[in-house]
């Protein structure tokens, strides 16, 4: 994988995503199952080359060559990225951090009416004001002059334009800058426990503090949310090894482990044998 930044801007921390912009270009010469389980930023984003799939809110997505989509922040998906036969894959993104749209709403009094009940991810319209903004980022890929913080924040506020012109029903989405209400925990917890983000992110999502968090977690499910999300993890492995008769390194990242030792070793204590060995 390459990941090309513009040279003084570094990849996010989880607690900088709301106050950092990015122009990212990533490039893959081979199928990755890598990337970011939480989406802390909205992010606008065009498919160069290859294909990407993403599963969110329970649906998969399939985005390729010149397609444009949108995703809503606060979010949790897995995605993959599959080059084309003899090439590589290739797309740009914009992460839309909540300082420039907070100056934007002051700016121009934009302002959300009402709730966003839209999509979490938007396939965007063939336009040529998406081509042609896209098209005026491809020169900063390679070029080894820096790019300002202040060009960065002006791409970042083009973007936000186009897509109010051509979507502005996203208004009421941009322009909310509510954090996550407290839901349900219980069923937002069976619905995402696959997704390999910290208990912190749980928390927030959830609505809760993490102290909160744990709290109510072991009142639910009688045991700390460390032990549940392990065992039940375990679990379903457990179940597409011997049952479904998956490949070991197609299981250990889609029930939510980090990398394939972490998984053996846990796996083997809970069960007494290797996964290799199930079948």
């Amino acid at each position: 994988m390459l990941h090309l930044l513009p040279r003084h801007i570094q990849p996010m921390k989880p607690q900088e995503s709301k106050s950092t912009p990015h122009i990212i270009y990533s490039c893959y010469a081979q199928k990755s199952f890598a990337g970011e389980h939480f989406i802390p930023s909205h992010t606008l984003g065009f498919m160069i080359a290859g294909t990407s799939e993403m599963f969110i809110d329970g649906e998969t997505h399939r985005f390729g060559p010149g397609e444009f989509r949108f995703m809503r922040r606060n979010k949790l998906a897995s995605f993959s990225k599959s080059p084309p036969p003899g090439g590589i894959y290739q797309a740009i993104s914009i992460t839309i951090d909540q300082r420039s749209l907070r100056s934007l709403s002051d700016e121009l009094d934009l302002q959300a009416t009402k709730r966003y009940c839209g999509e979490s991810i938007l396939r965007l319209p063939q336009h040529i004001l998406l081509q042609s903004y896209f098209d005026s980022l491809k020169p900063y890929i390679n070029d080894p002059v820096e790019l300002s913080a202040v060009l960065t924040n002006l791409k970042v506020r083009e973007g936000v334009m186009i897509l109010l012109q051509l979507c502005p029903e996203l208004k009421d989405l941009l322009f909310d800058f509510s954090e996550p209400g407290k839901i349900d925990l219980e069923a937002f917890v069976n619905a995402n426990y696959r997704f390999n983000v910290g208990l912190d992110r749980f928390a927030y999502l959830t609505g809760r503090s993490l102290a909160t968090f744990k709290r109510d977690f072991e009142k639910i499910f009688q045991e700390s949310p460390s032990r549940w999300l392990l065992q039940k993890r375990l679990e379903d492995a457990h179940f597409l090894l011997s049952v479904r008769k998956r490949r070991v390194g197609e299981v250990f990242a889609e029930v939510g482990f980090k990398d394939l030792s972490h998984f053996s070793q846990a796996f083997k204590k809970a069960y007494g044998v290797a996964p290799s060995q199930v079948g």
